[in-house]
């Protein structure tokens, strides 16, 4: 597999490399404004976009970049209308499981023959292939976010247990047996793990890449299939049986999100809680004096510590006259040094080969160099270009992962609700 999946992405590579030529942009005497949408939401992540922003209106007087505020929690109906409208703006930041609508419905610039060869070369194989939607190139990956495990360091260290690295991380069997371990010794009240799985269908998938999983799989005529394998059950098998048989953790933390655990964690009601690489923020910022914690690579299964990632994207509406100066503007943006600027005010991951290898990204404070030695190990999301995924998610797969993890459902209805049900919803979406 792990061949069939390079070899895919040494195609999406050469597509990148050969290119086609630019269109050419509209005739223009004036000033060129460009509208850039940020989904840049934290402190930190806000005030660098913003300043890169100041910094190229400074040296390019005759192009100027106007910042636009969106959210996540909104971009994706946001965007559908401003596209439909002709109102989108010139740069759009969303993520590359947001993309393959829009990119099949015609709203999103083919990037190939505008990217520089320098950008192009600096982002990974398989960092490109999660832009890339039939035969063009619909945006460029820039950051990415590992799922980890944040634990309390203090509680692993008493009890003994063997610490995980990405060198020798736990199996899935080793990181229930000793959840389940550090609740016994924990005593009422207190857990070895918590999942905060209010969203649960993106963490479920691309954690279960290290055990094989993928859930979807293309048939002959490409044409998208769910699959529910023993392979596709070990992760939320994993989660179901924690909450339900070992009781080594809480059904009440189902319900939230990552933020919502962090007091309890913070309290040492739970010793670990999976997060998105990024929770290391508000954990350096919220935690009480005197807290100590460490970051942990997620368990490996038989495909290594192997985990799907939707790199945050930056792409160029197909309307926008000014497709070049925008494409410059994401260049800058993405230089190596800039790059480093805007993951470390994310507290995420970049992309590129070279910001990934600056010392900052490296460090053992805050985990960092933890996060840096998985990036080897990460690849597209699984649902990353199925038509139909967003419906499928909100429709059938949250809520049947929701009830098979509260211990509503058993494993042989998840399957029916995953399988059955999700091929219609992605059979409407199909149709020749």
């Amino acid at each position: 597999m792990r061949a069939r999946v390079w070899t895919a992405a040494a195609a999406v590579f050469a597509l990148l490399l050969a290119g086609c030529s630019a269109k050419d942009r509209p005739a223009d005497d004036g000033t060129v404004t460009l509208r850039f949408q940020s989904l840049a939401w934290q402190q930190e992540s806000v005030a660098v976009t913003k300043q890169l922003v100041a910094e190229w209106n400074a040296a390019h007087p005759r192009v100027r970049v106007e910042y636009v505020q969106g959210s996540w929690d909104s971009v994706h109906d946001q965007l559908l209308t401003s596209f439909e409208a002709g109102e989108a703006p010139d740069i759009v930041h969303d993520a590359s499981d947001d993309l393959a609508d829009f990119a099949y419905g015609g709203h999103l610039a083919d990037l190939r023959g505008l990217l520089p060869a320098r950008l192009t070369a600096d982002i990974p194989p398989q960092s490109w292939e999660t832009t890339t939607f039939g035969d063009g190139v619909h945006g460029v990956p820039f950051l990415q976010e590992p799922r980890v495990l944040i634990a309390n360091k203090r509680i692993l260290e008493a009890s003994g247990v063997r610490i995980p690295t990405p060198e020798d991380p736990w199996s899935w069997e080793e990181f229930r047996r000793i959840s389940e371990e550090l609740t016994r010794r924990a005593g009422p009240g207190r857990y070895g793990v918590a999942w905060p799985f209010r969203d649960p269908v993106s963490a479920t998938l691309n954690l279960g890449l290290s055990a094989g999983g993928r859930m979807f799989q293309r048939d002959a005529d490409g044409k998208a299939r769910i699959q529910f394998t023993d392979a596709d059950a070990v992760v939320p098998g994993t989660v179901h049986d924690q909450v339900n048989v070992d009781r080594s953790a809480p059904r009440t933390a189902l319900g939230g999100g990552g933020s919502d655990a962090l007091p309890g964690f913070f309290a040492g009601k739970y010793a670990m809680v999976p997060l998105g690489f990024s929770y290391r923020q508000q954990i350096a910022q919220q935690a009480p004096e005197g807290f100590e914690w460490i970051v942990l690579p997620a368990p490996a299964g038989r495909a290594g510590l192997a985990q799907g990632v939707s790199p945050q994207t930056l792409s160029v509406a197909a309307d926008s006259p000014y497709k070049e100066e925008a494409v410059a503007f994401i260049d800058f943006l993405l230089s190596p040094a800039n790059m480093v600027r805007l993951a470390k005010g994310d507290w995420m991951l970049p992309t590129g080969r070279q910001a990934l290898a600056d010392p900052a990204l490296r460090t053992k404070e805050d985990g960092w160099a933890t996060g840096a030695a998985l990036a080897d190990h990460l690849r597209p999301a699984p649902a990353q270009s199925v038509r139909g995924y967003p419906e499928w998610k909100d429709k059938v797969a949250t809520p049947a992962l929701q009830e098979y993890y509260s211990g509503g459902i058993d494993r042989d209805e998840l399957r029916r609700r995953l399988v059955e049900d999700g091929n219609l919803v992605l059979a409407r979406y199909q149709r020749d």
